[in-house]
């Protein structure tokens, strides 16, 4: 049964955030009751928040590391010993069955654990953690819940050999850590902390979600300074200059974290080796140094990346399309996520079977293999007439190899002794080493047609693989194709120019991968720092530069980024930097909603309750007029007071008995308010009784009486502006006498967007 959905809608159920502090009189007395040491006190929590923060994203980071090292080691070890045991009795059809079957059950248990438990883990998580960072509350995306499902979720994708990676969900995991050690308490596990209170307002918790973002990418990456420039870019729409300070603290302490354990966990405690998930190795300067001519050729890659990633955003788009109308049921989910699995296994078998590129161990930076059983003999047998499979294992540490000691599988199929197969060291390998593998093989490691089928196969392997509901990130697959096209470039460079020494493929590899991963996600300055810090080379940051503002210009020319896309298609009300371009015509009395639902400053208990419970108007924010009694007009706007704190008011029963009684039994505090913070418990859950409705309500030091209005003249640009700066929920609309004709909300704004067609507006629908 199809779910019909339109890109052109706006999904009526994200609520925005408020990141615009009420300053009601509770919050103003606990202002001035602060003094100078107290402040000071906060800062330093900020300071120790941050650190916790980098301590923990790392260590998230690296249980993630080593359990996926171990156990797909485990599993190529399993599908070898089984092709040894086929290969005496022929039948190979076997070994594919077994690797099929263990990367579609592995995947399955991934797939499950996102599609019934927490869907909000599915894919990378970057797309959610930038709404949140806009201002959108998209429900569920930093509880504890969806963190251990995102970090199960992701070990057991990568170990299914899905073609994705483990990097983007790092960002998610980052942002989960940071929003819940700021509130210093778990509303998931019912437990407060009683630390970090001031803390528990969405102003404060969004600076820290940026922080673990930033951690996120520098755990994953080993790029710090990246990190904060992700989140700066990508991610935060609010930003100072104590926060820059603060994040980069964050990013530094969380790649040291990482850094110190796993060369703990390697065997040499003193040498930090290791800064991040995904090492590319260092790059030699001697060799890899470019000239000016080859500054064109840049150009050229970054065009063609621009082209490649707009072709697969596109093809994401459709498929994104598709699935949201048809695959929408958890179990179908399931299905496919599996489906995928076993092709993936399947793919990779037939191509390395059908390859014949053989290449002699000793060239290649495989590091020194051992043979596993006598020199010359493969487990005894004879290799050339049967295939057989060796086991290697990295016994000393080339330079550009990885730091860590990890297991290596060439496959010596149908080759002679001594050789390998190259098609092996791309597929039969998690997509992390594939890389590196790619970027550091000495020149004539890869035959052009090995390189020319993997990346057309892996290219819409990855774009079928992006959205499905598993845990996973893109970065990974995106530079793994681009580095295989760009040492394909590069290998037909050098027969063009006969064998010049400046066309080494390793050098173009990076730049493929460069451009691939930027014609997809469009991310410039980051991710130029990213990939400077991640080859620890800063030689290439012009070319890299140069390549990705080309594949930026040229993909935007075709189709948005991936997330953008990915933000668009899931409905939410987006708010980009700038209001449209031509929408100067429009006024705020155009775009607010009306009539809007007004309470008087001394209200009757009943109304309130009506008011809040009726479902059809589901507002967050209500003027605060002057009541006039006898009197029918629309009197003055005097504040504006939030759905919560009224449902606050109304749990604690703050009522007056008759209006001219102002005896209230316990003064609330902005403790109140701050405990009943972020799930504010439903007006239905709140017992009312028929004489209490009958009482009054005094809003006068609950409401914010300063909210920012705008006259009903005020042109869209200008209101957008008031409204993305500040980071409001609620703008009231008022007319030259200061009555309240309409409210602006994020809605309102996000439905006006550029089209082909010009200015277009969108539809809001329930979904």
């Amino acid at each position: 049964n199809e779910i019909p959905h339109n890109e052109k809608l706006l999904s009526l159920k994200y609520e925005s955030l408020d990141y615009d502090n009420s300053e009601n009189q509770l919050f103003l007395e606990e202002e001035r009751r602060i003094n100078h040491t107290a402040f000071r006190t906060v800062e330093i929590k900020r300071w120790v928040i941050c650190a916790m923060i980098g301590i923990l994203t790392g260590l998230v980071a690296c249980f993630i590391d080593i359990v996926v090292e171990n156990l797909a080691g485990l599993k190529y070890r399993v599908v070898k010993d089984n092709i040894d045991k086929f290969t005496e009795k022929g039948g190979l059809s076997f070994s594919l069955l077994l690797w099929a079957t263990l990367n579609a059950s592995v995947v399955m248990v991934g797939s499950v654990i996102v599609a019934f438990i927490e869907p909000v883990a599915a894919g990378s998580g970057i797309p959610q953690i930038k709404c949140y960072l806009n201002g959108v509350k998209i429900p569920h995306v930093v509880r504890l819940k969806t963190l251990v499902i995102k970090v199960c979720g992701v070990i057991l994708s990568v170990v299914g050999g899905l073609a994705v990676g483990k990097e983007g969900p790092m960002i998610h995991s980052g942002a989960v850590i940071a929003a819940g050690i700021s509130q210093g308490r778990s509303t998931s596990l019912k437990r407060d902390f009683k630390i970090f209170e001031y803390f528990r307002r969405d102003t404060e918790k969004r600076d820290f979600v940026s922080a673990g973002a930033a951690a996120g990418v520098s755990a994953a990456f080993g790029a710090p300074v990246g990190g904060v420039l992700f989140s700066l870019e990508e991610g935060a729409s609010f930003w100072n200059q104590f926060l820059t300070w603060r994040i980069f603290f964050a990013s530094m302490i969380s790649t040291f974290t990482l850094n110190s354990v796993l060369s703990v966990y390697h065997g040499n405690a003193w040498d930090l080796s290791s800064p991040g998930l995904i090492n590319f190795g260092r790059f030699d300067n001697e060799k890899m140094g470019y000239t000016i001519q080859e500054i064109p050729i840049f150009i050229f890659m970054g065009v063609v990346g621009g082209i490649l990633g707009a072709l697969f955003n596109a093809l994401n788009y459709w498929l994104t399309m598709f699935r949201i109308r048809y695959i929408h049921r958890p179990c179908l989910q399931v299905v496919e996520a599996m489906l995928v699995a076993a092709v993936t296994a399947t793919v990779g078998f037939v191509m390395i079977y059908c390859s014949r590129d053989c290449q002699p161990i000793q060239g290649s930076t495989v590091a020194y293999p051992l043979q596993v059983g006598d020199a010359g003999e493969c487990w005894g047998l004879n290799s050339e007439t049967r295939p057989c499979w060796v086991l290697w294992h990295w016994t000393s540490q080339p330079s550009g190899s990885d730091a860590s000691n990890s297991v290596f599988f060439p496959l010596q199929l149908f080759c002679a002794d001594g050789e390998y197969n190259s098609m092996a060291t791309t597929f039969f390998n998690t997509p992390e080493k594939s890389v590196v593998n790619l970027f550091h093989d000495a020149p004539g490691s890869y035959n052009p047609m090995t390189l020319g089928m993997f990346t057309l196969m892996y290219f819409f392997l990855a774009c079928w693989t992006y959205g499905l509901t598993v845990s996973a990130g893109v970065f990974i697959p995106s530079l793994l194709i681009g580095a295989a096209w760009g040492r394909l470039f590069g290998i037909s460079l050098s027969y063009l120019t006969k064998g010049s020494i400046w066309a080494d493929p390793g050098k173009y590899a990076l730049m493929g991968a460069a451009a691939q991963l930027g014609g997809i996600v469009r991310m410039t300055l980051s991710l130029t720092v990213i990939m400077m810090e991640a080859t620890g080379n800063v030689t290439y940051g012009f070319p890299i530069m140069l390549v990705l503002m080309t594949a930026k210009i040229v993909g935007d020319y075709f189709v948005e980024g991936l997330y953008d896309m990915h933000i668009q298609l899931q409905s939410v009300p987006f708010l980009h930097w700038e209001a449209p371009v031509t929408s100067h015509s429009l006024t705020a009395r155009e775009v607010m909603s009306a009539p809007v639902t007004c309470l008087r400053r001394i209200e009757r208990v009943g109304t309130v309750v009506d008011i809040l419970s009726n479902t059809s108007s589901n507002h967050n924010g209500f003027p605060v007029v002057e009541s006039n009694p006898g009197t029918t007009q629309v009197a003055g706007l005097r504040g504006l007071i939030l759905r919560s704190q009224l449902i606050v008011l109304l749990k604690h029963k703050v009522f007056v008995e008759r209006a001219n009684l102002s005896l209230v039994q316990r003064r609330l505090k902005l403790k109140d308010f701050r405990d009943a913070y972020p799930r504010f418990p439903p007006i239905q859950s709140i017992h009312v009784s028929q004489d209490e409705r009958e009482c009054m309500i005094d809003l006068s030091e609950f409401m914010n009486p300063s909210p920012y209005t705008v006259p009903q003249e005020a042109s869209l640009p200008r209101v957008f502006k008031l409204f993305r700066a500040l980071g409001l929920r609620h703008l009231v609309v008022v007319n030259n006498r200061n009555e309240v004709v309409g409210m602006v909300t994020r809605k309102d704004l996000a439905r006006y967007r550029l089209g082909k067609e010009g200015l277009e507006e969108l539809s809001l629908a329930q979904t």
